[in-house]
């Protein structure tokens, strides 16, 4: 085990003293600025493509957005393995220049919370005032208030986000889409689908932030790349709260469009509790997002409309049924696309992993046909369960026969991967939805079978 500390500077001249707690901790610097200001590693890009568009984000939301970024840079190049105790846990500290020390100060325990939450690592903030020259960062423009966003959206280029998207134009709102594409792979599937809207709605009603925040794959050295990306929804929502600031509104609503069956994510066994069940969107985190904007006073919340609905209650209540129809398969949702380059077939989904499990379940009971391509066939054939073509699929067999369509069960599963307050009507509707989800991947499932060491042919 190593703990990490992610010194951040901004350019040459900063050579403040940063007193780092741990010594011994691998130290890693992140030069945020290169030349006269300009931030790197996406941030001032994001900012240039926001100012272009007539919006002013906030310098608090500015050192969101950098937080966010030093984060993500930890998160995604400290190899878990070998950097921790349980091959898991991690313990990362950040130290950051900041605005307003005193605001900062009083949210780094709450930050610590959040991200220990959302990734399972040990983090710890230490601020310090930035440097000179950097008291404003932010250039002033031009502001046409009318023509600001009504509010912000992220767009994945996934299927639950193509239909927030649609809602939200279809009920006459204007949002601003935000995008982050890193890696580079994601970025053909959110353009496809941004054309689509363009051409339905109009390039006036489409605006959106382009964003590549990223590091390179070697950026922290001594230590191997790390698979997962549980702190990329932190980052995401930071990116849309860094546009929502410049917005010129007191309550900004930054929409989430997610199925609640994902996002809360109850484990499937309990071998997944832990690394394998993801809180990207989990109701609890997001309420302790919301509390972090609060404190730091940036103009935005976070909200997810469907935190209700099921993926195919999605689809089936979407406002424009014959557009998604005709552009469904623009959309990706696969956890791992490229991974069909196994099979020499191009990306694309794998129809095997989690989140194709769920969208295939979705369009069961669509008056449209899905539209979408599959690499996997899941009738007619036995599926291994020791490899990944089962193994997701068997680990919902079981959890559907636990659940047993049970409501009083989904009541107790639904606190597995997270606090979800005392509200007696709220936790009885996520219970029902858990169930209404469920309901459907069993349908998906019905005479699918599974069984180690199967070894079917496509």
């Amino acid at each position: 085990m190593r703990r990490h500390s992610i010194k951040c500077r901004y350019g040459a001249a900063d050579k403040a003293r940063i007193n780092v707690i741990e010594k011994e901790s691998r130290q890693t610097v992140i030069q945020f600025v290169e030349g006269k200001k300009r931030f790197e590693y996406g941030i001032g890009d994001a900012l240039e493509q926001l100012q272009e568009m007539g919006i002013q984000p906030t310098e608090t939301a500015h050192d969101l957005l950098v937080l966010a970024a030093a984060v993500y840079c930890a998160d995604t190049r400290i190899n878990r393995y070998s950097e921790s105790q349980d091959s898991w846990s991690r313990e990362v500290d950040i130290y950051l220049p900041v605005r307003d020390l005193t605001t900062w100060n009083g949210v780094a325990s709450l930050l610590s919370k959040m991200l220990e939450f959302l990734t399972g690592d040990k983090w710890r903030f230490f601020f310090r005032e930035r440097p000179k020259g950097f008291t404003k960062v932010i250039r002033q423009a031009e502001l046409d208030l009318s023509g600001l966003p009504t509010s912000a959206c992220l767009f994945s280029g996934g299927l639950d986000s193509f239909i927030g998207a649609i809602d939200l134009l279809e009920a006459g709102e204007s949002p601003l889409l935000v995008s982050h594409s890193w890696p580079s792979n994601v970025s053909g599937y959110q353009n496809r689908c941004a054309l689509a809207l363009e051409g339905r709605y109009g390039k006036e009603c489409i605006r959106r932030l382009e964003s590549r925040v990223g590091f390179p794959k070697s950026f922290i050295r001594g230590t191997d790349l790390e698979n997962s990306e549980r702190s990329r929804s932190f980052l995401f929502f930071s990116l849309a709260a860094f546009a929502a600031s410049g917005f010129g509104k007191s309550d900004v609503i930054i929409h989430v469009p997610e199925n609640a069956l994902i996002s809360l994510n109850v484990p499937l066994d309990t071998l997944r509790l832990g690394s394998l069940s993801t809180r990207t969107t989990h109701p609890h985190y997001i309420r302790q997002f919301n509390e972090l904007l609060r404190k730091i006073k940036v103009p935005a919340r976070v909200a997810n409309a469907y935190n209700l609905k099921t993926k195919g209650e999605m689809v089936r209540g979407c406002s424009n049924q014959k557009f998604l129809a005709k552009h469904m398969a623009l959309t990706m949702s696969c956890a791992s696309p490229t991974k069909s380059r196994w099979l020499k077939l191009p990306p694309g989904h794998c129809g095997f992993c989690l989140p194709c499990i769920i969208r295939r379940a979705s369009t069961l009971n669509w008056k449209y046909k899905d539209p979408t391509l599959y690499h996997t066939k899941l009738r007619g054939r036995e599926l291994n369960s020791q490899k990944a073509e089962g193994d997701n699929i068997r680990s919902f067999q079981l959890a559907l026969y636990r659940l047993n369509n049970d409501i009083r069960r989904a009541r107790v599963l639904i606190h597995k991967s997270g606090p979800l307050g005392n509200d007696a009507k709220e936790l009885n509707n996520l219970a029902q939805v858990y169930l209404r989800g469920m309901r459907e991947v069993a349908k998906l499932l019905r005479g699918v079978k599974t069984a180690p060491n199967a070894s079917t042919p496509r």
